[in-house]
């Protein structure tokens, strides 16, 4: 099982960081590797949401998510061909200045054994997660 967690300080306001999160269907105009995403029942509270992606291999997979406006959103796994653990947070937290401490958390667990699995999590877990939060910053800025 693979763990991460990464904690920066965005120049940005809480309000605009936590859009970006939840804007789940954009996130290919900004997330390297999210070739597409379907969203299902979202609301206020949550929201089941379908991701593909192609990170050294094309993979597919289903979240539950959890949204608690403006601080936090949760997710647990629910379906997909690679994970049988992918849960996670994003916890946002406002310092009263226009910028937001932002937090990012994910536990992984691969199916099965194959060659390149452990590939797969590494850079799942370190090498993308600088990325995405920048990316994610950035986005934030332009609203």
């Amino acid at each position: 099982m693979a763990k991460a967690s990464r904690t920066e300080i965005f120049e940005a306001a809480i309000e605009n960081i936590y859009k970006v999160i939840v804007d789940y269907e954009s996130y290919p105009e900004f997330m390297t590797g999210v070739s597409s995403v379907s969203v299902d029942n979202f609301s206020d509270k949550g929201a089941k949401v379908t991701y593909s992606i192609n990170m050294i291999k094309k993979l597919t997979y289903t979240l539950d998510l959890v949204h608690d406006e403006p601080r936090k959103v949760s997710w647990s796994f629910d379906s997909g061909d690679l994970f049988k653990v992918n849960n996670g947070s994003w916890e946002l937290k406002d310092l009263g200045d226009g910028t937001t401490e932002v937090t990012y958390n994910i536990e992984l667990d691969i199916k099965g054994f194959f060659p390149g699995a452990g590939t797969v999590t590494k850079k799942l877990t370190e090498t993308q997660l600088p990325s995405m939060m920048k990316s994610v910053c950035e986005r934030a800025n332009n609203l």
